[in-house]
């Protein structure tokens, strides 16, 4: 697979991203399973992955200004 941004390779991964929730609300999602390119670091997420941290997300404290939580397929 070629990243749509800068025509590299793709590769699977497990890496830690942030996803903000509000304007105080960070989570940071470790383990998460990725796909990314190996020269711009762009990512993608398959389906499957991002319902699972949509289900992560919703049950997150909205008001902790910023929580860690491991993904767990």
């Amino acid at each position: 697979m070629r990243c749509r941004i800068c025509g590299g390779n793709m590769q699977q991964r497990v890496t830690d991203l942030p996803f903000k929730l509000g304007d105080r609300s960070i989570v940071i999602v470790r383990d998460l399973p990725v796909t990314q390119c190996a020269t711009c670091e762009e990512y993608v997420l398959a389906h499957s992955v991002m319902q699972q941290v949509e289900r992560i997300l919703s049950t997150t404290g909205q008001h902790a200004e910023i929580e860690v939580v491991r993904y767990a397929a």
